[in-house]
């Protein structure tokens, strides 16, 4: 099976400083945590805060997931950290 991405919900984390979102292969659900420094990277123009952050996840969602997949491809675990690095 592939990772699929579903749901298109997500969430900030004030605490954590992050976006959050969940794909899925087969049954299994994958969580993931996009920080606020590679939203930055893939936005500049994003401001840090709720609203901002969420625009720019969703505008960049193709982006985001592509470097999802390919996070995912060579982690293969149930929860998986996005950093700029990644981007």
């Amino acid at each position: 099976m592939t990772l699929h991405f579903p749901n298109a919900s997500r969430s900030y984390d004030p605490v954590k400083r992050c976006v959050s979102f969940w794909g899925h292969e087969s049954t299994f659900e994958i969580a993931f945590h996009l920080d606020e420094e590679a939203l930055e990277r893939i936005s500049p123009q994003v401001r840090r805060n709720e609203a901002s952050l969420l625009e720019a996840f969703d505008v960049n969602r193709v982006q985001i997931e592509r470097a999802a997949l390919s996070a995912y491809a060579r982690r293969r675990q149930s929860f998986c950290h996005l950093t700029a690095s990644d981007f």
